[in-house]
């Protein structure tokens, strides 16, 4: 007999949920079979069959919380499937039954498996499943807009629910209920989300959080991107962003103003000798924030590249513990979803967060004339206990200056 434990939580994580278990009490299953999933302020981690076997036991249930290397359950490496090993009923846990036949011995009926709903649950995609079990909305209950009236992922995220439909929580509450037209939903914070709302409330109330502003002309930039974008793509085999000038400039700058790539660890200052930017992406999970290692190593094939890399798989829920963790400044950008301007909120414990914006052509005065320019306003947001506003208005200022004219970062001046 083996345990079957909880991952190594990195010592940024203190603790971890069970969000599902793919199997149950006396199931076969092969090696590196899933088993569960374990939520954590970050990321969620699988835990894997190590051997072929049966998974004997289940001593954590979902939603419980578990530790570093803590047991889960247990698993017997080499055995099969049979009465000895299949799970146990509970006596006062009825079953649905299907069809009930009096034991010979005039005792209590003995009851089935519910068919239909094992076929129900089995006719609904992961993303509906996975989607019920975070809302706790039944997809039974709600009105499905696929063929033949098969709920969809859509569907669950804005469910309109069934008329008789009164769906209610493990607490007893509402957590949908059906008003005509008007729905109500009430869902529980995911570990993540509480994580991501309580470092932003931290930041906001345990630093001397100051935002500066200025505004970048973005045609040079535009321009160079104009020119260059197929050769770049047919060359490098990824699409040639703005980010990936940003992630440079920003590097530069970082380089001229050490504080601002610097972190506070109590009354220390810990000053960092390498530059791992973080891109803040916005996942169907919440805010997460990949990060860039070693940018000044980084060609901006390299970045483009390990960005569209890190945006997928923050969108399918795979980024590990390794592509989160550290970082040493952050970059937000805003302007994906048309924010004009935002005061974008620290990621402690670094010290500074650049915010982008969206790209509007407005007037502007150049050499006593009125030029449209595609113009897009910068946000430096900074902790006062840290940077100064002189280095932190002059940082600002040195991005502006590269991105504005990109030739200043290929000859390094």
């Amino acid at each position: 007999m083996a345990d079957i434990k909880a991952p190594v939580f990195p010592e940024s994580v203190a603790d971890g949920t069970i969000v599902e278990w793919h199997v149950t009490e006396g199931q076969q299953v092969n090696r590196d079979d899933l088993l569960a999933e374990i939520e954590t302020d970050k990321v969620v981690l699988e835990v894997v069959a190590p051997d072929n076997g049966v998974v004997t036991k289940i001593v954590k249930q979902v939603d419980d919380t578990v530790l570093s290397d803590e047991i889960i359950g247990q698993f017997e490496a080499g055995a099969s499937a049979s009465a000895d090993n299949a799970p146990a009923v509970d006596p006062d846990q009825p079953a649905a039954p299907v069809q009930a036949k009096q034991a010979a011995d005039g005792g209590e009926p003995v009851q089935a498996t519910d068919k239909k709903d094992e076929a129900d649950h089995k006719d609904q995609s992961p993303a509906v499943r996975k989607a019920a079990k975070e809302s706790g909305v039944d997809p039974k209950e709600v009105e499905g807009s696929g063929r033949g009236g098969r709920v969809t992922k859509t569907d669950m995220a804005n469910p309109t629910l069934k008329a008789d439909s009164s769906i209610k929580s493990d607490s007893g509450r509402p957590v949908a209920e059906s008003m005509g037209e008007r729905t109500e939903k009430r869902v529980p914070m995911t570990r993540l989300r509480k994580t991501v709302a309580n470092r932003l409330l931290s930041a906001s109330q345990d630093t001397a959080m100051l935002t500066t502003f200025n505004e970048v002309n973005m045609k040079p930039l535009m321009d160079m991107r104009a020119k260059y974008k197929d050769q770049f793509e047919k060359r490098h085999g990824v699409r040639l962003g703005f980010m990936s000038l940003f992630v440079k400039a920003a590097t530069e700058a970082l380089k001229r103003f050490p504080a601002v790539n610097a972190s506070l660890d109590g009354d220390d200052i810990v000053y960092h000798g390498y530059y791992d930017i973080g891109v803040a992406v916005s996942s169907d999970r919440g805010l997460v924030v990949p990060v860039l290692r070693d940018t000044d190593r980084m060609s901006m094939a390299d970045v483009e590249s390990r960005i569209r890399e890190l945006g997928g798989l923050a969108q399918k829920g795979k980024l590990g513990l390794a592509d989160m963790t550290g970082g040493t400044f952050t970059i937000s950008n805003g302007g994906v979803f048309g924010s004009l301007m935002s005061t974008p909120i620290l990621n402690p414990p670094q010290t500074a967060i650049l915010g982008m914006h969206a790209i509007n052509d407005r007037p502007m005065a150049v050499n006593g004339k009125v030029e449209i320019l595609p113009m897009m306003y910068l946000a430096l947001s900074y902790d006062h206990r840290m940077i100064d506003g002189k280095e932190a208005v002059q940082f600002l200022v040195t991005i502006k200056e590269l991105v504005e004219d990109p030739a200043m970062l290929l000859l390094d001046l």
